[in-house]
């Protein structure tokens, strides 16, 4: 990721941070509509869920401009993610629902640059945990 593209990010999650309970619950239900299959491995309450979500948002996003400082935790969550039984296959299934609800809560401040700055750290990060959940071999796949 370039400097631009964690400012945009960043940026544009600070407009997001205030509605952060509905943003979870947009992501989720997208989430679920177009991946119903993923939705056993959730509790029936998300409330906690909802809030997990945009807490490790937030410091992921605010890890950006120092990015080896986030990956022992996301290679955590990257291993916890197996144990529910989350496969390489959901990231960019969960990716896609991310930069969709990204692009309705954004409004016209989604713009190319923000999507492709979003598409960018998302793809970052997805790559890594996969990779340290699955073995580098599934990462580049």
């Amino acid at each position: 990721m370039t400097p631009d593209q964690v400012k945009l990010v960043q940026q544009s999650f600070s407009k997001v941070a205030p509605i952060a309970d509905q943003a979870a619950v947009i992501f989720y239900d997208r989430l679920f509509e177009v991946a119903p299959a993923v939705k056993a491995m959730f509790p029936t309450d998300m409330t906690e869920q909802r809030k997990k979500l945009m807490a490790t948002l937030a410091v992921v996003v605010n890890g950006l401009t120092n990015l080896e400082s986030i990956l022992p935790a996301a290679s955590a969550l990257a291993t916890r993610h197996v144990s529910y039984g989350a496969k390489a296959e959901h990231y960019p299934v969960v990716g896609g629902a991310l930069l969709w609800t990204l692009e309705k809560g954004l409004g016209e401040a989604w713009t190319p640059e923000v999507a492709s700055a979003w598409a960018a750290a998302y793809g970052t990060l997805s790559n890594f945990m996969i990779a340290e959940a699955y073995g580098k071999q599934q990462a580049a796949e």
